[in-house]
């Protein structure tokens, strides 16, 4: 039997749950609130403790939570990370974990916070073993940013299940943003901020304290600029170190620092030591390059290397004799990560007029000292007032047990009479005018206390104490003492924890420049590229035919020339891409796909190669403000159209990208780049079978890339099969006909004619399949005078 629904339960009515909104509206807003959760919550650090929330989270629970002080015995790091994650960061072990381990490498931090014993990575990039098998405690100097949270310094705010408390800055003593930097991205946003020298910061805010109208040029007399705990050498001009730390924003060129070492008495090579690398930058990384400039033969003073690195860093690089440190230092700053630039970007969170609400704001580096000293005078402030109430109740209750010391015969003889302690605590109260708080204290006085000497114990603490409560109210009620008071305090800091400058500050550089050809092996070459766009370099190609190719492959074009000389590729989208010979990877194999050197789109490929070695096609440098210079290249494309161009323009070697040298409407190609000399001719073969022949002085020059000029007018779906260049009557197009018909296209049979036609008529029935490539040669290099 059907069962039925009950009269009395309302019906759901879905349309009544449901409100209209915006779905723009609602994806902005929710964005937004991701964005600021990220940036307030995630990325960016406190500019007043310079930490993020969860390195905050992780030393206040080592502190607070585990007791985990600088005397204290090393625990687990797991035990650390569970508490941490239990208790204030439910975002993954795994995160959390990785910011310990950051917090106790050396190599990360100016100042480390954190004691790890056990691996905690390595600067050539290893990470840290599993939170099992390494333990932590706090450094000496972290507690210096949470002694004085049991005062009341800092507001504190419930944790993510309102279990707990915890602080919303911690009361630091020292700038720490600044002495240990910071690195994070967040939503629209990131941070920068390298690290310093403790002493110097220190000095820097004992001057500001001093002086509050010093600029940021005056305070970097102080602050000399970053100290990486890696060491190098900083070699921007000062002009960039004083731009950026007064916007906030720059770029600063950091190096490693070497030195060279020369053999007792001809035992062995001259010896190039790297003994330091930039900041950040891992030490095998260094090593694998210059192993890859080595292996490639880039470098020809380099004869090895090898990491001798213990707790120092020694990378040792063997060098033939004679070499020039100085030429192999300038190429490895140039080709390997020995030298970079380095991000500087002051974006922290900055406290606003609500206590636990911060905001970002890209400061200067005095508005983010001014920002610690306020928090610092806020902090001592609070200390102050939270010293004085102690003493004042200790004081008090002092006062109390001195006035029963006077009486104390009296105070026995009312205590025994007494019905129960309530009743002893009311009769003492009245009978010499004291508070509860005081009589609880003499109710609760052991016996022996009682004795003379103790009396005049707690005489001399009441003394002292009154002392020192007069000495905080005079500081409470002097700004210009409790300015003192943290000059004296970071003074304090500076003798405790300072140590040397490792970065080296250069700014005055005294070095030669050289030639990137300087470092290149002068040497003959041959370049052989396949039309699937294979390449490689060998030091000799005797036959065509010998080469190795992949299957169903071919050889396209062989080229040569010096090391030094540069190499052409042109490709059928009309770009241009140039490159040293000695870019080339030598290999005996297939070699390696043309994309490895370049950043070719899809469906590009290269249709011609083009050696700049004098001895084959000398292309001088161009004149500036001239019209385009020979020699030049003609180039023809599938639709018929075609252009000559100065090859000046592509004399040095471009980057990934290369340089236009055609513009090309959509649906066409080049097919054919040749260079053209005065009377050569211009070919073309159409699929409807009409062969176009015009002398090349008929095609324009274009100064820039361009479409060109018709070169033979093509109807309907026709378009260009093949084209080249024909310099004598023995030079031929063999175009093959559908049938299988070999058709010669060759100034014997065909004479040139105005561009822009149709050009002669081969046959009346039939297509043109394909035009047959000039077989490759081998150049040969001239001889030697």
């Amino acid at each position: 039997m059907a069962r039925k629904r009950n009269a009395e339960l309302p019906l759901f009515d879905a349309a009544a749950d449901i409100d209209d909104a915006s779905l723009s509206e609602e994806t902005r807003r929710r964005y937004l609130n991701y964005a600021l959760s990220v940036i307030t919550s995630r990325a960016l650090p406190d500019v007043r403790d310079g930490l993020k929330p969860v390195q905050r989270r992780i030393l206040y629970t080592m502190h607070n939570e585990l007791k985990l002080d600088a005397d204290a015995k090393y625990r687990k790091s797991a035990a650390v990370v569970g508490d941490v994650m239990g208790k204030f960061h439910p975002h993954g072990d795994t995160a959390i974990y990785d910011a310990m381990v950051r917090l106790a490498q050396s190599f990360s931090m100016r100042v480390p916070l954190v004691d790890g014993r056990g691996n905690f990575g390595s600067p050539d990039g290893d990470a840290a073993a599993a939170m099992r098998y390494t333990e932590a405690k706090l450094q000496r100097v972290a507690g210096e940013l949470l002694e004085e949270l049991g005062k009341k310094t800092v507001a504190f705010r419930p944790n993510y299940d309102g279990t707990r408390f915890e602080p919303v800055v911690l009361p630091a003593r020292f700038p720490n943003l600044l002495v240990n930097g910071s690195q994070g991205i967040a939503v629209g946003m990131a941070t920068s901020i390298p690290p310093h020298n403790l002493g110097e910061v220190v000095k820097a805010c004992t001057a500001l304290i001093d002086e509050p109208e010093l600029t940021v040029k005056q305070l970097l007399r102080t602050i000399r600029g970053p100290d990486f705990p890696t060491g190098g050498e900083l070699v921007s001009p000062r002009e960039d170190l004083i731009s950026a730390y007064e916007t906030g924003q720059g770029s600063l060129k950091l190096r490693g620092e070497w030195k060279l070492e020369e053999p007792k008495k001809g035992a062995g090579p001259s010896l190039f030591i790297i003994t330091s690398i930039p900041y950040a930058v891992e030490r095998c990384a260094v090593v694998e390059k210059i192993a890859e400039i080595i292996i490639g033969k880039k470098m020809p003073m380099l004869v090895d290397v090898r990491d001798e690195s213990t707790d120092d860093c020694r990378i040792v690089c063997e060098l033939r004799k004679d070499a020039d440190p100085q030429l192999v230092a300038a190429y490895l700053f140039k080709h390997t990560p020995l030298q970079l630039n380095v991000q500087v970007n002051l974006t922290c969170l900055v406290p606003t007029s609500l206590s636990d609400v911060c905001a970002p704001a890209r400061v200067d580096l005095k508005t983010m000292l001014r920002h610690f000293l306020d928090f610092r005078m806020e902090v001592v402030a609070k200390r102050l007032a939270f010293d004085l109430e102690k003493l004042r109740e200790r004081i008090h209750i002092l006062e109390g047990l001195a006035t029963i010391f006077d009486a104390l015969d009296e105070t026995i003889r009312i205590i025994r009479r007494s019905e129960d302690r309530a009743d002893a605590s009311e009769k003492l109260q009245k009978r010499f005018e004291l508070s509860e708080l005081q009589t609880d204290a003499i109710l609760e006085l052991r016996l022996y206390r009682l004795a003379k000497l103790q009396i005049l114990l707690i005489q001399k603490e009441l003394d002292e104490k009154r002392t020192e409560a007069t000495r905080i109210e005079k500081l409470l009620s002097s700004e210009k003492a409790r300015w003192n008071l943290i000059k004296a305090e970071l003074h304090e800091l500076e003798q405790a924890y300072q140590d040397r400058r490792r970065t080296r500050i250069v700014s005055n550089l005294d070095e030669p420049t050289f030639d990137a050809s300087d470092f290149i092996v002068d040497e003959d070459a041959m370049i052989v590229l396949t039309q699937q766009g294979w390449i490689k370099r060998q030091q000799r190609v005797k036959d065509v035919t010998s080469l190795r190719v992949r299957e169903g492959d071919a050889v396209l074009d062989v080229a040569a020339g010096s090391t030094r000389a540069s190499l052409a590729f042109f490709s059928n989208f009309g770009t241009c891409y140039v490159a040293r010979i000695v870019d080339v990877q030598p290999s005996a194999g297939y070699g390696a796909p043309v994309q490895t050197m370049f950043k070719l789109g899809d469906g590009e490929r290269i249709v011609a190669l083009m050696s700049f070695d004098p001895r084959f096609l000398e292309v001088p440098p161009a004149t500036e403000g001239a019209e385009p210079e020979a020699p030049y290249a003609v180039a023809v494309t599938r639709s018929g159209m075609s252009l000559r161009f100065s090859l000046r323009a592509h004399r040095d070697p471009s980057n990934r990208a290369g340089r236009r040298f055609a513009r090309l409407v959509d649906g066409d190609e080049v097919l054919f780049v040749g260079t053209v000399r005065p009377k050569d001719v211009v070919a073309a073969v159409t699929r409807s079978g009409h062969a176009m022949l015009c002398k090349n002085a008929d095609i324009s020059v274009l100064a820039g890339a361009g479409k060109g000029v018709t070169l033979v007018k093509l109807d309907g779906k026709d378009a260009v099969v093949g084209a080249g260049l024909l310099h004598n009557a023995d030079d031929a197009l063999i175009a093959i006909k559908d049938g299988g018909t070999e058709y010669r296209v060759s100034l014997r049979k065909y004479d040139p004619v105005a561009r822009g036609g149709k050009g002669h008529a081969m046959f009346k029935r039939g297509h043109i399949e394909r035009v047959l490539p000039p077989e490759p040669t081998v150049p040969e290099f001239p001889a030697e005078a």
